[in-house]
């Protein structure tokens, strides 16, 4: 299977809302196993996030962290990267924001388990060649255990990392899925909040603006 990114989508502008999509069928969400999700980045990011891989859901809506239950929106409303809670059909203005999308490993699967240790690899190879492209201030990865495996960091924690990858600073972030019980919404957003803290103080000492939530 190709762990091959889709192309990136195209940024919108305005601040118009779109109304929710309906919900997909157990059908079209069954059918979306091994679809990507084309990824959400663009020039000036302060922060790319980067999920393990997109669920059937996220597939099947063709947004990421889509998938009822999962923690991602709300974490990154509370910790103050947006001023609102966005939905997933609004992930088009996290650019705007200076936020970008991204997977390690891009097809959809069940569950992040069913992915092999060479896949993981692949994808954080693709994922370095992503981040030399696009240059963000920071990557974010969400999940410590991919994280070891697709950079060969065993001994890897949560938090800043003492490694670059691509000469970009990273930081890792819990797994916001609602399968990880180890973490609340608030712990989430109280972790989340540590990496903005730390973007924004970047951006001050470069002389921008986009310190503040722009979404």
């Amino acid at each position: 299977m190709s762990s091959r990114r889709r192309p990136a989508l195209p940024v919108r502008t305005g601040t118009s809302a779109p109304s929710s999509p309906p919900r997909p069928t157990p059908a079209e969400i069954a059918a979306a196993a091994g679809r990507t999700i084309p990824d959400l980045v663009g020039p000036g990011l302060r922060v790319l996030f980067s999920g393990i891989n997109p669920s059937l859901y996220s597939a099947a809506t063709g947004h990421h962290f889509a998938r009822p239950g999962n923690r991602f929106w709300p974490a990154l409303h509370r910790s103050g990267f947006t001023d609102r809670q966005l939905h997933p059909s609004q992930q088009w203005s996290l650019p705007e924001a200076g936020l970008g999308i991204t997977n390690v490993v891009a097809r959809a699967t069940a569950r992040a388990d069913e992915l092999s240790p060479a896949e993981l690899v692949a994808g954080g190879e693709i994922l370095a060649a992503l981040v030399d492209r696009w240059r963000p201030r920071f990557l974010a990865v969400l999940g410590v255990t991919a994280y070891r495996t697709a950079f060969a960091r065993p001994k890897a924690t949560m938090g800043p990392q003492p490694d670059r990858i691509a000469g970009v600073p990273v930081w890792v972030l819990p797994n916001p899925s609602g399968l990880n019980a180890h973490y609340t919404v608030d712990t989430l957003a109280a972790a989340f909040a540590e990496l903005r803290t730390a973007a924004d103080a970047v951006s001050r000492s470069s002389g921008t603006a986009a310190d503040q939530p722009g979404c």
